[in-house]
Formats: structure tokens, sequence, C-alpha cells
């Protein structure tokens, strides 16, 4: 038997953003975004609401997450469901954020793009100026690893600007993250003489991308974020040695110092005023994410910062049915 959702009740808009923040960056990638932007059901334009901007996963994009999806909810669907259920009635963008290396981290970078003034600065404007919504107290993000990386660490730097954040099995714990995944691309790169142009020109044209290629693109995206060289071809520099994987000490601390438990010490008192923090992560995720975020919320704890931290059983994989918990209670934070 057919089974048939429900119309929408809600509303779709999509705006264009013309972004400085993104010009000129060194993989020559456009900087107009696009941004699907929901309307919760019943909306005025003389009412106020809470913004929550969702940043969408490594590989995807704010105009992926707002797809069909058989068996399971939209994106827009969810958020019909959760405010007739009671979740207090916001906006919601998707902001368009893939780039030629997958996607980001959502950090500023020379490479990939500034995307943390994007978020903050571009972006925003434009929602706030077109929708009425958002406002000091009133911005929040959220997103599912890459994405919750985001979340995080803009909220850790700019917590004047957004007030509520959720973190969904978000990149943490870089040692566990990343060093067992650098040799693997090492190894795949090997096929390409060690060239990351070759690579990128390869797996532009090819019919399917293979789980190594998934791996190696992102550790070549995280090293254009995390320590941008642009001396180097798309700014790629990794922090190990091409032909031994040997660790470089003064590359693999520009890494880390991007890691949320090596930033958090310093981001503390911003923490401390927001409204809300979650942090969730499952204990089967297959990047040890779940170790990270047992530290973070640790850390968290230590420095007496309010937070909700939940473990459940799952892997890193289809995660969207942990917004039920996380939606709800971000947009009554930011209604408050």
């Amino acid at each position: 038997m057919l089974v048939t959702k429900p119309q929408p009740q809600g509303q779709l808009e999509f705006i264009e953003v013309y972004s400085e923040a993104l010009a000129n960056n060194l993989l020559g990638d456009s900087p107009v975004r696009h941004c699907p932007v929901y309307l919760p059901s019943g909306y005025h334009s003389e009412n106020h609401y809470p913004l929550i901007i969702e940043l969408a996963a490594f590989g995807n994009s704010g105009l992926g997450r707002i797809g069909w999806q058989g068996f399971r909810e939209s994106m827009p669907e969810r958020l019909d469901r959760l405010i007739a259920e009671g979740m207090p009635p916001v906006i919601v963008a998707f902001p368009h954020c893939f780039t030629s290396l997958g996607g980001n981290q959502y950090i500023n970078s020379l490479a990939m793009g500034n995307y943390e003034n994007f978020l903050k600065d571009d972006l925003l404007s434009v929602l706030e100026t077109n929708f009425p919504c958002g406002g000091p107290g009133k911005r929040g993000l959220i997103g599912k690893s890459s994405g919750g990386y985001g979340a995080l660490v803009n909220g850790m730097r700019h917590s004047t600007i957004w007030s509520a954040i959720a973190c969904h099995s978000g990149d943490m714990g870089f040692e566990w993250v990343y060093l067992s995944e650098l040799p693997k691309a090492l190894m795949n790169l090997e096929n390409y003489g060690g060239s990351y142009e070759k690579f990128l020109t390869k797996i532009q044209t090819a019919p399917k991308l293979k789980s190594e290629d998934f791996t190696t693109l992102m550790i070549l995206a995280m090293a254009a974020s995390y320590d941008p060289n642009p001396n180097e071809y798309c700014g790629i520099q990794l922090p190990v040695t091409l032909k031994t994987a040997e660790l470089i000490p003064e590359r693999w601390a520009n890494w880390l110092q991007w890691d949320p438990l090596e930033m958090l010490p310093q981001y503390a008192i911003n923490l401390r005023t927001m409204k809300f923090i979650f942090l969730d992560c499952g204990i089967y995720d297959q990047h040890y994410l779940h170790f990270g975020a047992r530290r973070l919320s640790n850390l968290l704890n230590d420095y007496q910062i309010s937070h909700i931290f939940e473990e459940f059983p799952d892997n890193h994989s289809g995660l969207d049915y942990r917004l039920d918990r996380s939606l709800p209670l971000m947009a009554q934070a930011l209604s408050t």
C-alpha cells in the first residue's frame, strides 16, 4: 500500500547571496550562494521569528537538505510536524556551502573561502533584511558532522551573534578523527603520482565516487581548511610527508588549533553566555567521534558551562531523527 505524506504546511523561499567573504578563494568557487528558507505555517511578516541556520554535513548542501526522501521526512516536513506538535514556529535557512573539495568546515580559509564571515555577515544580513527573524538572542546554528563542527566553532568564537548551538556528531578529537585517515589518502594519491590536481580532476569527471576517493577528498578539504598554503595547488598541504606519512609537527599543530577540545579553554567565557548548547553522538560512531564528544562534555562541566549531552545506540549515518530532540529545545530557548 502506498503511504502518502501530508501536504506541507510551511513554505520555502529561495534567496541569493553575493558574498564578499567568499570572493577570490583559491578553489575558484563562486561567491554567489543560494539559500532555501523555510517559513512556518501561519507565517506573517508582522510577526518576529527565531532564526535557525542548518549547516550541512561534508558532501552535502543546504539544497540537498530540503529534498524529498523516500520513507523518511524531508527537513521541511520534519519542521512542519515538530511545529504542529508544539515547537515554537521558527524560520530555518539552509545555505548552499558546497565547495570544489566536497564541503567545508565553516571557518575562514584563504583556500576554501571565509565561510565564518559569510555566515555571520553576508548571509545573516540578507536573511534578517528580507525576513522578520533573528536579531540578538534569537539566532541559532545547528548541524551534523562537519555542520555540527561549524555550529560549535562559530558559536564558540561569536557568542554575541549566535545564542544557541547544536552539534550532532561533530568533528573533535582530531587525533582520532583524522590521523588514521591520512595514510589511506596518501595510498590513494599514489595512484595519481601524489598530485592533488590529477586526483581532483579525475574525481570531478568520474562516473562514481569510490569510498577511498571520498576519504581522500575529505582529507584534502580539511588541509585546505585548517592549514591552507597559497603556494600549493588549491591551497592544499598535508600535515604528513607524502612518501613516508611522517607527521610534520608544525603543520599538525595548525590543525590542532582548530580542534574544539583545544579551543574550548580560550572560548569558555563565550560559551557561558549562550542560551542553549546541545551535544550528542552515537556510541558506535565510525569515526570515533563519541570519544571526543565525551571529552568535550567533561570540559564543559569542568568550566561550569551549562549544556545538554546525549549518547544514543547508533553510528554516524542517517541521524536526522536526532533533530527531533535538538530542534524543539533550541526553538524554545530562542523564543524566550
